[in-house]
C-alpha cells in the first residue's frame, strides 16, 4: 500500500502525544479491520482540555438557569401559583334564584319562570333552550363534546301572551327587555347564590359548601283587571278586522287612583317568542307585517284627535269666563269668516250637522262644531280664547307631556302654536289653525294614554293623576313590600262648579236630554249611567281615526274608558260600538261577582 504525503506530516505532529501502548493498539485494530474487511483508517486521539471546560461551564449555566426558575416559581411568583392552586382545588358553582313573577290585580298569575337548558362550550353559550331530544343525547353522551356541559336555566313563559305583550313587555336569556319587564327590572331581578366545590388533583369531589345564599326576585301586582284585557282584545281585533281598519288601542284607568286597569295596543304579538329563543323566519315575519304589531300604540301613538278635544276646551272656556254657560250660540251649520283681501272668497268653516241653539252642555253633548269655533277663535261679537290660553289649559290637562306611566317607550303628544308654524313651516298661524284647534283638528298630536288620563281628572273631580300599571310590590310568600299610593300631577287647575257643567254635558250625550243628534246614546242601555265624548278626525282621503272616552257609573266613577280605532273609512261609527260592548261586559260581570 503506498503512503500518503500526508502521514509523515501526522506521524510528525502526534508523535509526541501517542503512548507505545496506543501504537500497538492501533496496529491491532488495523489487523483486525483487514480481517473482517473493514478498509478505512482510522485514529483515535483523548479529549482535550478545551472541550472539558466548555462541557463544564455548560453545567454550571444550567444549575444557574434551574435555580433562577426554581426562585422565580417558588419564592417571587409562589403566592400566584398558590392561589391558582387553590382556584384549581376549589370550584366555584352558581346557585340560580328565580326572577319576580307578575299578578293582576285579582292574584291570577301572568308570568311565570319555565326550566329550560343552555349548551355551553369554553363558558360561551352555543345553543340556548335545547330541545328535550337534544338534552337526553348531551346528557347522555357528554364525552363527545369535551369542554362543554349542559347549564340549568329558566325562561319567561307569559300567559296568553297576545294579550298582554304590550303592557308586561318580555326579558330575552341574552339581556333585552320591553314593558314592566324592563322597567321593574330591579325589581323582579334575583341574586344568585354560590356554591363552593373542593377537589382533589385529580379532579374528584370532597366535598361543597354554600358560599352566598340565592336571594329570589320580588313580584308585582298590577292594577291589571285581566278579564276587562281579553274582553277588549276581543272586541277591538273583532271591530278592527271587520272594518278592515288599520289598528286601534284601548286604555282603561281607575279614576280614583290613576290605575292601569287595562292598556291593549292591536295588533300585537306572542311575547313568548322573544323570551323562548325568536327565530331569524319569526323576526322578519314579525318586521314584514304592515300592522307593526310591536308598536305599543296605546302610549306611544300619537294621532289626530278630532272632537275628542271639546270637554277640555269646554272646561277652559268656563274657567275663563269667556261665555256664560246658559248663553246659547246659533249653528246654522257653518261659520263664513271674511276674506279681508279679497270680499268673494270668505273661509267657510263647516260643521257636520246644523244644531241650532245651543248653550254649552248641548255643545258637548252634540259635538257642535259652531260653538266651539266661536268660543275657541272668536266669532261676532261673541270673544275666544285664542291659542295660547288653548294650549295652556289643554296642557294642564296633561296634553303634549309624559304622563310618568311605569312603562318604557311612552310618547308625549304635540300642542301646535304660532312660534312652532313660523318656524317650521316658515308660515304665519292664521285664524283658521285657531278654529281647527278648538275642535282637535289641525296639527294637534295626542296620544290614547294621554286622553285617558286628562278625562280622568273630568270624571273625578280636578285632579291629574298619574298613571300606574302596579298596585304592589310583594316577596315570594306575597308579604306586601311597596304600595303604591296615587300621585297627583296638578289640581284645582279647573273649578269643581265647572268641570260639573262639562260632566253634565257628557251625561247629556248618552241620555239625549234636550238634545236632537247627541253623539253616544246607544250607551244609554248600559247597566250603570255612564257619561261620553266621541271624536272623529281626518287622516287623509276618505279615512278617519275614530275615537271615544267614556266614564262610568256617572255619580260615582270606577272606570275610564278610551277606545281608538285607526284609519276607518268612511263615516262609520267604530269605537262607539266597541265601548258599550265591553262596559256592558265589566259591569254585567261586576254585578255577577258582587252577588
Amino acid at each position: 500500500m503506498s503512503k500518503s504525503p500526508f502521514d509523515k506530516f501526522i506521524i510528525e505532529k502526534f508523535k509526541r502525544e501517542i503512548e507505545p501502548q496506543e501504537v500497538l493498539l492501533d496496529s491491532l485494530a488495523q489487523k483486525k479491520e483487514r480481517e473482517i474487511g473493514i478498509s478505512g483508517k482510522k485514529l483515535e486521539t483523548p479529549i482535550s482540555q478545551k472541550v472539558f471546560r466548555i462541557v463544564w461551564a455548560g453545567i454550571v449555566v444550567l444549575f444557574f438557569i434551574f435555580f433562577g426558575r426554581t426562585f422565580q416559581l417558588q419564592i417571587i411568583e409562589g403566592k400566584t401559583f398558590t392561589e391558582l392552586s387553590q382556584r384549581n382545588k376549589f370550584i366555584v358553582k352558581t346557585i340560580r334564584a328565580e326572577r319576580g313573577v307578575i299578578y293582576d290585580k285579582n292574584f291570577e298569575q301572568l308570568v311565570f319562570n319555565k326550566p329550560s337548558f343552555n349548551f355551553i362550550c369554553s363558558g360561551k353559550l352555543m345553543i340556548e333552550n335545547i330541545d328535550h331530544q337534544t338534552l337526553l343525547k348531551l346528557k347522555t353522551s357528554p364525552e363527545e363534546y369535551p369542554g362543554c356541559e349542559v347549564e340549568d336555566n329558566t325562561v319567561r313563559e307569559y300567559l296568553s301572551g297576545f294579550l298582554f305583550a304590550h303592557l308586561i313587555g318580555y326579558q330575552r336569556q341574552m339581556g333585552e327587555m320591553a314593558g314592566l319587564e324592563e322597567y321593574y327590572n330591579n325589581i323582579l331581578e334575583s341574586k344568585a347564590g354560590n356554591i363552593q366545590v373542593e377537589r382533589d388533583a385529580r379532579g374528584n369531589f370532597i366535598s361543597q359548601k354554600v358560599a352566598s345564599e340565592p336571594e329570589s326576585g320580588n313580584n308585582l301586582i298590577l292594577w291589571l283587571n285581566s278579564g276587562l284585557q281579553k274582553k277588549i282584545a276581543a272586541s277591538l281585533e273583532s271591530a278592527i278586522t271587520r272594518l278592515g281598519a288599520k289598528g286601534g288601542a284601548a286604555v282603561a284607568l281607575n279614576p280614583k287612583t290613576g290605575g292601569v286597569m287595562a292598556l291593549f295596543s292591536y295588533p300585537s304579538f306572542d311575547n313568548n317568542l322573544f323570551s323562548q329563543s325568536l327565530s331569524a323566519e319569526q323576526w322578519q315575519k314579525l318586521q314584514a307585517n304592515a300592522g307593526d304589531p310591536l308598536y305599543n300604540r296605546a302610549i306611544s301613538g300619537r294621532y289626530l284627535i278630532g272632537s275628542t278635544i271639546k270637554p277640555l276646551v269646554a272646561s277652559a272656556v268656563l274657567q275663563e269666563k269667556i261665555i256664560d254657560p246658559e248663553k246659547e250660540i246659533y249653528c246654522g251649520g257653518k261659520i263664513v269668516i271674511p276674506n279681508p283681501w279679497d270680499s268673494d272668497n270668505p273661509t267657510i268653516k263647516k260643521d257636520w250637522d246644523v244644531h241650532g241653539w245651543s248653550n254649552i252642555k248641548k255643545a258637548i253633548a252634540e259635538s257642535c262644531n259652531v260653538y266651539f269655533y266661536t268660543v275657541g277663535g272668536g266669532y261676532g261679537e261673541q270673544k275666544g280664547l285664542g291659542p295660547t290660553k288653548i294650549k295652556n289649559y289643554l296642557e294642564l290637562f296633561g296634553w303634549g307631556e309624559f304622563t310618568g306611566i311605569d312603562l318604557p317607550g311612552e310618547s308625549q303628544g304635540f300642542i301646535p302654536d304660532k312660534e312652532w308654524k313660523k318656524n317650521t313651516l316658515g308660515i304665519n298661524w292664521w285664524d283658521g289653525d285657531t278654529y281647527n284647534l278648538s275642535i282637535g283638528q289641525g296639527y294637534l298630536l295626542i296620544t290614547p294614554l294621554e286622553v285617558a288620563s286628562s278625562f280622568a281628572a273630568i270624571a273625578n273631580g280636578g285632579k291629574l293623576l298619574k298613571p300606574q300599571a302596579v298596585y304592589q310590590i310583594v316577596d315570594s310568600q306575597k308579604n306586601i313590600i311597596i304600595n303604591f299610593q296615587p300621585e297627583v300631577i296638578r289640581e284645582n287647575f279647573i273649578d269643581p262648579e265647572n268641570l260639573q257643567i262639562v260632566r253634565e254635558g257628557m251625561r247629556q250625550a248618552v241620555t239625549g236630554k234636550n238634545s236632537l243628534h247627541a253623539s253616544s246614546v246607544i250607551l244609554n242601555s248600559l247597566p250603570v249611567p255612564a257619561a261620553a265624548k266621541t271624536g272623529t278626525a281626518e287622516v287623509g282621503g276618505d279615512y278617519r281615526n275614530n275615537w271615544v272616552t267614556v266614564f262610568a257609573p256617572y255619580d260615582d266613577p270606577q272606570i275610564v274608558l278610551t277606545i281608538l280605532v285607526e284609519k276607518v273609512e268612511g263615516d262609520r261609527a267604530a269605537a262607539l260600538p266597541i265601548a258599550r260592548e265591553v262596559l256592558d261586559w265589566y259591569f254585567s260581570t261586576l254585578d255577577k261577582d258582587t252577588q
